[in-house]
């Protein structure tokens, strides 16, 4: 039976080893962990048990035939077209449509980026904190993966607040 710091821990030994020692590698796992944190509300128990009692009823057999054949349609289309010319125009539209979204917002994207620039900068110094309690030998390598993990989390919580 595993306690809860026997959690914490096969949580943290989960991570990569570089995670604990190098601010680039955990700023990596950071943005990889918020980026997935929105793949599972997609795959979520309730959109998969709603999928499955489609399928099991027989209404979303021929939904899924059409968004089969629809997807394999789409791919072909998109290759023929993204191929030549109109690939070209659409990169430019979609270049376009950036900067006018970046100067549209300009305010709003230039607040953002100075509360997000802070909040890196204090997790770097709690981060490098730890490291130096570590080296130092203040903490043994279990400690500091815990201190590390659980900066990752709140790290997360803080981007989500801001």
């Amino acid at each position: 039976m595993a306690t809860e710091a026997e959690g914490k821990t096969s949580k943290a030994s989960e991570l990569g080893p570089e995670v604990f020692d190098d601010y680039d590698a955990f700023l990596k796992q950071a943005i990889r962990d918020y980026y997935d944190r929105g793949w599972k509300i997609i795959a979520s128990g309730q959109v998969m048990s709603m999928a499955a009692d489609s399928i099991r009823d027989g209404s979303g057999l021929k939904k899924a035939a059409f968004g089969a054949a629809g997807v394999v349609a789409l791919r072909l289309g998109l290759r023929y077209a993204l191929s030549g010319p109109l690939g070209i125009i659409l990169t430019g539209a979609a270049a376009v449509s950036l900067v006018g979204y970046l100067v549209k917002n300009q305010k709003q994207i230039t607040s953002k980026v100075g509360t997000y620039r802070t909040l890196i900068a204090d997790t770097r110094a709690r981060f490098e904190e730890a490291q130096g309690g570590y080296r130092a030998g203040r903490y043994d390598a279990a400690s500091r993966n815990l201190m590390v993990d659980g900066l990752l989390k709140r790290f997360l919580e803080e981007v989500d607040a801001a």
